[in-house]
């Protein structure tokens, strides 16, 4: 009679253990930015954009590109000038003197995942040129609408501090991204790890001389977002997402509060986290756990509460503490 074989393991659990073992992997090039990269985990899982803000010298275009390197999908960088022409993203039609006809050439956009750096820094014609590309996956050129590869992320980064010959993304931009996650400075012993590396010969140009590799790739990614797609959602939870976003319309702090496009990506991001935590159900702790990353984006506040130091971020956790929380 032959051994029984050992338990095969599910594929889902399989694709959760692959993105789990992210962190380790982007560890060896970025310190400390973990909240960070589970943000971008959950954007891909939800098939949404990140915009990442932090002064300049955080990691950010490192952070991206450790994760491309990771998850062995291809990524483009373009730096976003007040000069950047919308072809200049999406590409162009190119006449060919030996055929006498036009060609499509690609621009970067098509790509996995696309650093848009400084995003602010172009104007809104240009900055507009990625709308179509966020939300239809597609760029129409010349009529003829042509999809971007899948998976498909814009992570998109600003600088919170200088605003001097900016273009702040207009509300409809903004609420195209999925989450808006902050880069923070790291701590000081995050820091000193970061000079003891450098001092021993790491170079951020380098990530296969630094270690990393991937651990993950698109048939993982598919798994996991298939996984996602079966997450239980009760009545209940369903309820205190709407209630949540519903109170950011009503509070005095703000002009604009969340959209039912707002609430349908708070419910999307807690089902990517209670499926990336181990769990096939939601809870409000997860609701709780990605209403900052997912909400901050979508208010707006009043002049006068900012003058008062209110931020978004103080106004959203002060309706999570008075909204009930069902049992």
């Amino acid at each position: 009679m032959s051994a029984p074989t050992p338990e095969t393991v599910t594929t889902s659990d399989s694709a959760r253990a692959s993105l789990e073992a992210l962190r380790t992997e982007i560890g060896k090039a970025v310190v400390g930015q973990d909240p960070a990269v589970t943000g971008l985990v959950v954007a891909l899982l939800c098939r949404g954009h990140v915009l990442l803000e932090g002064v300049p010298g955080v990691a950010k275009t490192l952070l991206v590109r450790a994760l491309a390197s990771a998850l062995e999908l291809d990524t483009k960088r373009v730096q976003f000038t007040p000069d950047l022409m919308p072809a200049d993203i999406t590409g162009s039609l190119v006449y060919d003197s030996r055929t006498a006809e036009f060609s499509f050439q690609p621009g970067p956009v098509f790509t996995n995942l696309l650093l848009a750096d400084e995003i602010n820094r172009t104007p809104p014609k240009t900055q507009s040129s990625l709308l179509e590309a966020m939300e239809e996956r597609q760029v129409t050129v010349d009529g003829e609408p042509r999809l971007l590869p899948e998976p498909f992320l814009v992570a998109a980064t600003q600088n919170p501090v200088e605003y001097e010959g900016t273009y702040p993304l207009p509300e409809a931009q903004l609420d195209r991204f999925l989450l808006k996650l902050t880069v923070p400075l790291p701590s000081r012993e995050d820091e000193i790890s970061v000079l003891t590396r450098h001092a021993e010969g790491f170079d951020p140009r380098d990530l296969k001389a630094a270690g990393v590799r991937p651990v993950a790739g698109p048939a993982e990614l598919e798994a996991a977002r298939e996984a996602v797609a079966k997450v239980a959602v009760s009545p209940e939870i369903a309820g205190y997402v709407v209630d949540i976003c519903r109170a950011t319309r009503k509070s005095p702090s703000l002009t604009l509060g969340v959209s039912p496009r707002g609430a349908t990506a708070l419910l999307s991001t807690a089902r990517a986290w209670a499926w990336l935590t181990g769990r096939d159900y939601v809870t409000p702790d997860d609701v709780k756990a990605l209403a900052l990353p997912t909400l901050r984006h979508r208010v707006q506040l009043r002049p006068e509460a900012e003058m008062e130091g209110v931020t978004s971020d103080s106004v959203i956790n002060s309706i999570l503490a008075h909204v009930p929380v069902p049992r």
